[in-house]
């Protein structure tokens, strides 16, 4: 019973990255349609091709390891705020361009902190914080 429960969710989750890609591409497409038509094309426009291209690579990812890295959405959130202060343009109240950059930084550093766990210097000494057992206690003496 377990077997076929894990098989049908397995089935459904590889059903749903299809579809988020199929969307992914289609969006793609109208997209440089859209660009082609107006014959222009804005940085907004590129930063929207560029997180859907984030958006591939997280399917990619996710396709080949089963897994989805934290940064891959932390960096579509950054294109995102990105390419949302860009849209707003000058006329936009300056303190909301503030509380937009500061969430910029504060996602960065999520980043940051999310890479630093591959430095060796800082992943945890094992045994550091354990308690010593009577045993061990016991053959130091």
């Amino acid at each position: 019973m377990k077997d076929a429960v894990s098989n049908f969710v397995s089935f459904i989750e590889k059903a749903v990255i299809l579809v988020i890609l199929a969307s992914t591409i289609t969006a793609i497409i109208f997209e440089i349609l859209k660009m082609i038509d107006a014959q222009y094309v804005e940085l907004a426009d590129l930063l929207l091709l560029f997180i859907y291209v984030e958006v591939i690579g997280m399917v990619r990812v996710y396709m080949i390891s089963n897994r989805v890295r934290m940064t891959y959405p932390l960096f579509i959130a950054i294109t995102a705020l990105s390419r949302l202060i860009i849209l707003q343009g000058k006329d936009s109240n300056p303190e909301l361009l503030l509380y937009e950059a500061g969430a910029i930084v504060l996602v960065a550093i999520a980043v940051i902190i999310l890479r630093l766990r591959y430095v060796p210097i800082l992943r945890p000494v094992e045994g550091i914080d354990e308690i010593p057992s009577a045993t061990k206690v016991q053959k130091k003496k």
